[in-house]
């Protein structure tokens, strides 16, 4: 599948810091420790509605940990998948009768649309699930020869499932108990009421092929895959074990990100899936978190439309931590429209004060887990100076905005 095209990330002068995130798994910020290459998985789309900005704040959150890491001298190894087959999409499809490989192809090129215009650097690999079938169906065929998959005792269905005990850790990565597991399970795609399955929190792998729903053909019959088995093994067979970084939104804590590591590490034998679990909060509109079963979503391509500078959205969505839940109003685009304005006068005067404290406090703050509200501060603080005392310094600001394009990804 293609990807969105990159820009330049200018190389800034100075000492990068290593970069810490809180892991989900451990419950604290730990140092990220990458090889020469930074491998990093990140969760992409159902393409069945255009990109909204509980989506865009995840992968802007990711950018931040692609950049820091390519600060810190690192090639990064980005994967992202894309969820082309799935309930979802087939349920717009069918409400909209819209054809669902269309509408799945037309909101995945909104979602690049919408990627670039934010300046989000672009994964190296960039995969659909459909494309994946013939990985997803060896891996199936894998784990039911060592036991830990099966099939329900159904004549007319026999679908596949994963054993969720098989491998001896599930629920390290989420520390849920099991009463929590099975309320998400329930409420996030699982199906624990199904007949026939060892245990309610069994996981399905492969839906056998229904009537009037596009199927694959397997050695296990005609069907398509579970959606965590997908990221399992577009993960493992591009990154390998024990990649860096596996992210997205708090909601795929689980089931989605406790059964891709408990697939993975049942086909491998090894352990971890990642080294850090990275999960980015949600963001709500009038007191809700934004979703399309609510309908109260903010597309970035409306706001794009409405002519709002992409940049401001991109501050607005870093004004506040990436792991809180926070709000989008009218009140924070207004507060990130009059930080760009004053950001970008101050970088057009023909002078400024130093920027090196300014651009070491931008690192040390982003560094530490990705303290946006922070290094907004520092660089809006370099700014209120630069406009006080107007070009009678004897630096050129091309310091700062190449830190601020580099690091926070906003273009002056």
């Amino acid at each position: 599948m293609q990807t969105w095209s990159s820009h330049p990330v200018p190389r800034v002068a100075g000492q990068p810091r290593p970069l810490r995130l809180f892991d989900t798994s451990a419950a604290e910020v730990r140092p990220t420790a990458p090889g020469r290459t930074a491998r990093l998985y990140v969760c992409g789309i159902t393409p069945y509605d255009a990109t909204h900005l509980g989506h865009a704040a995840t992968y802007l959150a990711f950018d931040l940990v692609h950049r820091q890491w390519l600060d810190n001298g690192h090639e990064v190894h980005y994967v992202q998948n894309v969820t082309d087959i799935d309930d979802p999409l087939l349920e717009r499809a069918e409400r909209d009768q819209d054809d669902w490989v269309v509408l799945g192809m037309r909101e995945t090129a909104l979602f690049r649309e919408d990627m670039e215009a934010l300046r989000v650097l672009p994964p190296r690999q960039y995969v659909g699930a459909v494309e994946s079938i013939p990985e997803i169906v060896e891996a199936i065929g894998k784990l039911l020869a060592n036991g830990a998959a099966y099939r329900v005792d159904d004549a007319e269905y026999p679908d596949i499932y994963f054993d969720h005990a098989a491998g001896g850790r599930f629920g390290y990565e989420s520390n849920y108990d099991e009463a929590t597991m099975l309320r998400y399970f329930a409420e996030r795609g699982g199906d624990p009421d199904r007949a026939g399955k060892r245990h309610p929190l069994d996981a399905l792998l492969w839906r056998t092929a229904r009537d009037g729903e596009p199927s694959w053909p397997s050695e296990f019959g005609d069907g398509r895959p579970g959606w965590h088995i997908e990221c399992s093994v577009i993960a493992l067979n591009r990154l390998g074990s024990a990649f860096d970084v596996q992210g997205g939104g708090s909601d795929l804590v689980f089931p989605h990100h406790e059964f891709s590591a408990a697939h993975a590490e049942t086909l491998t034998g090894e352990h971890p899936f990642a080294r850090h679990y990275c999960h980015a909060g949600m963001i709500g509109l009038d007191g809700e978190k934004m979703s399309k079963s609510r309908g109260n979503l903010v597309f970035v391509s409306r706001l794009r439309a409405d002519r709002v500078d992409p940049m401001a959205v991109r501050l607005a969505l870093l004004s506040g931590h990436y792991r809180q839940d926070r709000a989008w109003t009218q009140d924070v685009l207004d507060t990130a429209l009059r930080l760009l304005a004053t950001w970008r006068e101050a970088v057009a005067l023909p002078s400024g004060p130093a920027a090196d404290g300014a651009v070491a406090s931008l690192r040390d703050h982003l560094s530490n887990d990705l303290d946006t509200p922070n290094a907004i501060a520092a660089v809006d603080a370099w700014a209120a100076e630069a406009l006080l005392r107007r070009g009678t310094d004897a630096e050129a600001p091309t310091w700062i905005r190449d830190a601020v394009d580099a690091l926070l990804g906003v273009e002056l």
